[in-house]
């Protein structure tokens, strides 16, 4: 049997600001955009053309969840983007100025920097070692 992780839910403050971001600095792709209600929306993002895993923007609507946006994990690392050219990538990142929050560095298993979204969440970006 075949399983994956299909979708991953991100809490953002908004709809329209988090598919800016996504979609203009950090090259994602918009799969979809669903009026739900008056006030939910299923969209869901991701890197390119890539399906096999999505981001679903999660609007926060109560005051535990507003309290969660930026910090899902607790100041950890939450997502990793992986790339097969880091420093085309980089350098975009850095253009469309996306926060570096440490700068690139070559470890054991490749190239990677940590940047942070438009609410504070970290992500890798990395390359891997063959």
């Amino acid at each position: 049997m075949k399983k994956h992780i299909s979708l991953i839910s991100l809490l953002v403050e908004d709809y329209d600001n988090a598919i800016s971001f996504y979609v203009q600095k950090l090259g994602f792709v918009l799969l979809e955009d669903t009026m739900l209600s008056e006030t939910k929306r299923w969209v869901r993002i991701a890197p390119g053309a890539a399906t096999e895993s999505c981001l679903l923007l999660a609007k926060a609507v109560t005051g535990e969840q507003r309290a969660h946006v930026g910090d899902q994990t607790g100041g950890r690392v939450f997502l990793f983007l992986n790339t097969d050219d880091f420093w085309r990538d980089y350098h975009n990142l850095v253009s469309n100025g996306v926060r570096i929050v440490r700068e690139p560095s070559e470890e054991s298993y490749g190239t990677v920097a940590v940047f942070a979204d438009l609410y504070g969440n970290l992500w890798d970006l990395i390359e891997m070692k063959n």
